[in-house]
């Protein structure tokens, strides 16, 4: 029997986007500069900036992680690699900045040089601690060595024995004064029986005072997550020991075998989940259910990506910043505090700052950081402007790429719900950053927030008709490149 579908077509409930809202401005004697955009990735993982990379082969791998990390944000490694690539992919980010390297690579005193040397070179590393079979240390192998030798030579001939060392209760001011004195750049730490604890450069230490905000895990690395799917325990227990968090990469995760997967993988793995997307309050309640204390964030939106045709080509979908007041209600009403990532569809600060205001902790973006110069992929040239290329994981290249290497991602769907193109070029990370930021600091100061925290409670919304939203971008003007004067 026919269902009444009028009464659902009349009952339907508005489903508002980004377009749809702008903030109002609110009594404030908040000054930009001085908010605080410090906020909860997760309750364990905290960031100095609400900003995430998305887990997209065209947007992060190391690269981009290194440099999101260093402004005080996080990116997400792609799964779209083999699990030993991915791993790497994350080892490079912990080991690109930490007062004390504990994952250090190392070389016995009986390998040839030339061991040593293909060692630097594919570590992109420029010294060696020497150890032995017991792994204590007895000498240092530099760059400077390994040029000067024979590469058949082995490695004890050419090393430093008389290594200066320090020990793993050294302070930062510590062993910037021994490698001042001594004028080494590298320094081992050591247990009282010789063994190699760890090693301080000073490339790093140097590093760590620049980046003064960088987000970092209790040891000083770099933080970092990886992408991975729900059914894939496998993966997630090989980057179980070096990501700060795991994030599904799952367009419906509102799916009851999904649910399960991810169910028996948070049992297994200790890491912190964000388990996502999804866009409604019931998907919420199930996947609280199912989780329980496992559930360390949300991440919101289904479809508003720009390069996400999933609602074009199905008719299905929970724009952004519907998906995250769903969310945000949802918890309130079950008295939860869980995160969530906002995904999809934001251009610019004043989408993310809608975002936030809805009730998101942090943002993630992929077409933002797409353009920058740390995303995979080389500048293309195109009428005289740079481009970087750009594509969905759901789109066709993508997924055959996915689908050839991963048993996990073998094709549900028939259909591609992701396109493939270029973005403009916008420079690093650290200047596309440093704007966003600006953004985002003189929008809370118009509402009259000086936090995260704060502006969920003192945001108000106004509604745009359709007509408003062209009233609001710049009219009744030629700018430059639109037209011909």
């Amino acid at each position: 029997m026919p269902v009444d579908s009028y009464s659902k077509l009349v009952n339907a409930r508005g489903v508002y986007t980004f377009r749809d809202f702008v903030l109002l401005p609110g009594r404030s004697d908040i000054e930009p500069s001085n908010v605080d955009l410090a906020t909860n990735l997760t309750n364990k993982v905290k960031l100095n900036l609400p900003l995430v990379s998305s887990p997209m082969d065209t947007v992060t791998e190391a690269d981009m992680a290194i440099a999101l990390a260093r402004q005080g944000g996080i990116g997400i490694v792609h799964r779209n690699m083999p699990i030993e690539e991915q791993v790497e992919n994350v080892k490079r980010v912990k080991r690109a900045e930490s007062f004390i390297i504990r994952d250090v690579v190392t070389i016995s005193p009986s390998q040839k040089v030339s061991e040593a040397f293909d060692l630097m070179v594919k570590k992109s590393i420029s010294g060696l601690p020497v150890v032995d079979n017991d792994e204590r240390l007895v000498g240092i192998l530099t760059r400077r060595d390994v040029n000067f030798a024979g590469k058949e030579e082995e490695v004890r001939a050419v090393m430093t024995s008389d290594v200066k060392v320090a020990s793993a209760d050294v302070t930062i001011d510590e062993a910037k004064r021994i490698m001042h004195h001594n004028r080494v750049e590298k320094l081992p730490v050591i247990d009282e029986d010789k063994k190699l604890l760890g090693l301080i450069t000073i490339k790093d230490v140097y590093s760590r005072e620049k980046n003064s905000l960088a987000s970092r895990d209790a040891e000083g690395r770099l933080l970092v997550g990886a992408s991975v799917s729900p059914f894939d325990i496998e993966r997630a227990k090989a980057l179980e020991k070096y990501v700060d968090v795991l994030v599904s990469d799952v367009a419906h995760f509102h799916n009851v075998n999904i649910i399960e997967s991810a169910k028996k993988l948070t049992r297994q793995v200790g890491t912190d989940f964000i388990a996502g997307n999804i866009g409604t309050s019931e998907a919420t309640r199930d996947i609280i259910s199912a989780l329980e204390d496992r559930l360390a964030a949300i991440r919101a939106g289904v479809g508003s990506g720009s390069i996400c045709i999933t609602s074009e080509v199905t008719k299905a979908g929970a724009p952004t910043l519907f998906a995250v007041a769903q969310i945000a209600a949802t918890l309130a009403e079950e008295k939860l505090s869980i995160p969530i990532v906002a995904d999809g569809g934001i251009r610019a600060a004043g989408d993310a700052t809608l975002a936030l205001a809805a009730g998101a902790s942090a943002v993630m973006m992929g077409n933002v950081f797409a353009g920058c110069t740390e995303s995979p992929g080389g500048l293309i040239k195109i009428g005289g402007k740079y481009y970087k290329p750009y594509r969905g994981m759901g789109s066709a290249s993508s997924r055959q790429k996915r689908f050839a290497m991963d048993r996990y991602n073998q094709p549900a769907k028939g259909i591609a719900e992701g396109v493939e193109g270029v973005v403009p070029y916008r420079g690093d990370v650290q200047t596309v950053v440093e704007e966003f930021v600006g953004g985002l600091r003189a929008a809370f100061g118009y509402s009259g927030a000086i936090s995260i925290a704060d502006l969920w409670s003192k945001a108000r919304f106004g509604a745009v008709s359709a007509a408003g939203v062209d009233e609001l971008r710049p009219h009744n003007i030629i700018l430059p490149g639109e037209e011909k004067i």
